[in-house]
């Protein structure tokens, strides 16, 4: 099976190449509004579908009118890239208007404006891009960029993204085709349950402390802020400072998803099933909690050790949100209640066994998630996995006999 996997890189063009690279970012640009623009038209009039063919031909002979004939400056790949991500972005709208895509209904696209904090642009094969012997990026009407290489690409890329964001970093994002690496099979598994005072502590006893990347920067991030509204709008002494901030914040998102990426890393090479719980981050995110939420990353962290598990091998499986983790005792199964977050250890009252509250949430969710793996996977063997009839249980929640 393969799969494709992006691997960015650090680039450092030269004066000339970053004016040629501004000049792409915004016919780029240009080309993304136009064809907005004209859906929109089309859309006013009623004539609600407007064929790529169409948009792409409306570029062409724009490229040949005085007022636009600046377009011809740049690569064509990266002009027909934009009106693709264009017509890409118009057809998820309508998609999500008439429920046929998944998720929260989309807004309409909206144009793209200079000062955005994000400028990129796409050059796929067609564009004859190439990594030259000396190990620098070869891009058409730009010139030989140079590429600081962590690793070497496991295969060629099939398109590059060139990427200016908001620090005045450029990257380059290569997209390369690769076969599934699946790792050696282990016999350990691990149940997970993710916090705040540990970012995450394992059923098999391990615990993860929580960096707190923002927490740790907030002072240098107040003085950055402090800084730039001091500084009069408009003024290259502001522009600066905007810079300054970017690249705070840069260092602090850097720095989150390079630990993210190492430790979901390692849990699933070192682990043959993961289970975790299937939180609502967006709905803790909206909480008191919002901030330590944020700069935990969960949602990034669980969707690593889902892609990972899937490339390597491995099983992952998500335990139900309602699942009273923290209120099962793992060693008899007796149901406590809930409990406030300022307790962290208790005494189960039926066996008496010790808990740490999360040390025994994460091996309730590695016990719930075997269970649920094991229904998965006997579902799709088509056996019936329903339970058998028995006594129901007392506490469960039913109708009386003398209702109705």
């Amino acid at each position: 099976m393969f799969v494709q996997l992006r691997y960015t890189f650090r680039l450092y063009p030269a004066p000339g190449q970053c004016q040629a690279l501004a000049r792409a970012f915004g016919c780029a640009r240009v080309a993304y509004n136009d064809t907005i623009a004209a859906r929109r038209e089309a859309w006013g009039d009623g004539q609600r579908r407007l064929s790529d063919a169409e948009v792409s031909k409306r570029l062409t002979e724009s490229k040949k009118t005085p007022e636009r004939a600046w377009l011809a400056e740049v690569s064509s790949v990266v002009l027909q890239q934009a009106i693709a991500e264009a017509n890409s972005a118009h057809r998820n709208w309508l998609a999500s208007l008439s429920g046929k895509r998944k998720g929260p209904t989309l807004g309409a696209p909206r144009f793209r404006s200079r000062r955005d904090n994000r400028q990129a642009i796409r050059f796929t094969k067609n564009a004859r891009f190439a990594i030259t012997t000396g190990g620098k990026l070869r891009l058409p009407k730009i010139g030989d960029v140079l590429v600081t290489w962590s690793r070497d690409l496991p295969a060629d890329p099939s398109s590059v993204t060139v990427i200016l964001d908001a620090a005045g970093r450029y990257h380059a994002s290569f997209v390369v085709q690769v076969d599934d690496a699946l790792l050696p099979p282990v016999e350990t598994e691990a149940g997970i349950d993710l916090g705040l005072a540990s970012f995450a502590v394992c059923s098999n006893g391990r615990v993860i402390d929580n960096p707190r990347f923002l927490r740790n920067a907030e002072k240098r991030l107040k003085r950055a802020q402090q800084a730039l509204s001091r500084k009069e709008k408009g003024s290259n002494n502001r522009k600066k400072a905007v810079r300054t901030v970017a690249r705070a914040n840069a260092k602090v998102a850097d720095a989150r998803k390079d630990f993210l990426h190492k430790t979901s890393t390692t849990i699933i090479r070192e682990n043959q099933a993961v289970y975790v719980e299937d939180l609502c981050v967006k709905g803790l995110a909206r909480t008191k909690l919002a901030k330590s939420v944020h700069d935990a990353g969960w949602g990034l962290f669980l969707r690593l050790l889902q892609e990972k598990a899937a490339r390597y091998g491995r099983t992952f499986a998500k335990v139900d949100r309602w699942f009273p983790s923290s209120q099962v005792c793992s060693a008899c199964g007796i149901k406590d209640g809930p409990k406030p977050l300022s307790v962290r250890e208790w005494t189960c009252p039926h066996c008496g066994t010790r808990h740490d509250l999360d040390q025994n949430a994460a091996r309730n969710i590695h016990l719930e998630g075997r269970r649920t793996a094991a229904g998965r996977a006997a579902s799709a063997c088509g056996e019936d996995v329903r339970p058998g009839s028995g006594p129901a249980d007392p506490d469960e929640a039913g109708t009386h006999r003398s209702a109705a």
